[in-house]
């Protein structure tokens, strides 16, 4: 432990579980004091319990703006201040294909993967006077096309380009804002949907099975003073992936007779 965020005060949106977990806990060993700010309350008091009086829990629907400015407030009231806003809350939604998806769940997805990240990102500049830093957490669905998915990827992609926004607007108040994007990261999210193990060993140019901890490190980074220049930044933590697949193994590629290939 650096104490690399002493004396500063952190919220998490979706703090209780996976990624957003992993960030308080980092955050909290690193010194600073972090608000979980979530709708799964049993879990969210466990964790807030585990790691200590520097830590504190309220109850935050990001899709409800008066709840986002309660948890605000709530910082400034318990913590006397706000430095570091996280936006991690988010949902996946259907993972239907498009011609049969009927977009049942558009409202929902958009209200809470971007709606709560723009006013998270609103309520929490108009808090820090004196400068801070807000992290807002997308994913590569968001940089790189796929099927399935399509409102969750259209609100990870619209979540960057919002961000870069907020950065521009926000600079002249001393507040940086950047954008992590998770990729093939262990989460009970996404191991009900696919092997991540499997996926990162097909995809990505690392062969490692990325964890909670590296989107963690990531954000307490840009929630520091080593980041004090940097605004305005998208950071993949995906093994590589969305900067393209692994080489082929030719070897292993039963060529045609078209192939142009190695042979």
């Amino acid at each position: 432990m650096s104490d690399e965020l002493r004396d500063k005060v952190a919220i998490v949106t979706g703090g209780a579980n996976g990624i957003g977990r992993a960030i308080c806990e980092l955050f909290v060993e690193e010194g600073a004091r972090v608000v979980i700010a979530d709708i799964d309350d049993e879990t969210a008091s466990e964790v807030a319990d585990r790691l200590g009086e520097t830590t504190s829990f309220l109850h935050t629907d990001v899709s409800d703006a008066v709840g986002v400015q309660s948890a605000i407030d709530h910082a400034q009231a318990h913590f006397g201040a706000l430095h570091v806003m996280v936006n991690n809350a988010g949902i996946s939604g259907s993972s239907r294909r498009l011609m049969q998806d009927d977009l049942r769940d558009f409202d929902r997805v958009i209200a809470i993967d971007l709606y709560g990240v723009m006013v998270g990102t609103q309520r929490a500049a108009r808090a820090m006077s004196r400068g801070g830093s807000i992290i807002n957490i997308t994913s590569i669905a968001g940089i790189t096309p796929g099927p399935g998915f399509s409102t969750y990827r259209a609100a990870k992609a619209a979540v960057i380009h919002f961000s870069r926004c907020a950065a521009i607007e926000l600079g002249e108040l001393g507040v940086r804002v950047n954008v992590i994007a998770p990729g093939n990261i262990a989460t009970a999210i996404n191991a009900s949907l696919y092997d991540t193990g499997a996926v990162a060993r097909r995809l990505q140019p690392l062969h490692r099975s990325g964890d909670t901890r590296d989107i963690a490190n990531a954000a307490l980074f840009l929630a520091s003073e080593r980041a004090a220049q940097v605004t305005g930044t998208l950071i993949p933590v995906d093994g590589g992936t969305s900067a393209g697949p692994p080489p082929i193994k030719w070897d292993d590629v039963k060529a045609g007779p078209d192939s142009t290939g190695p042979k």
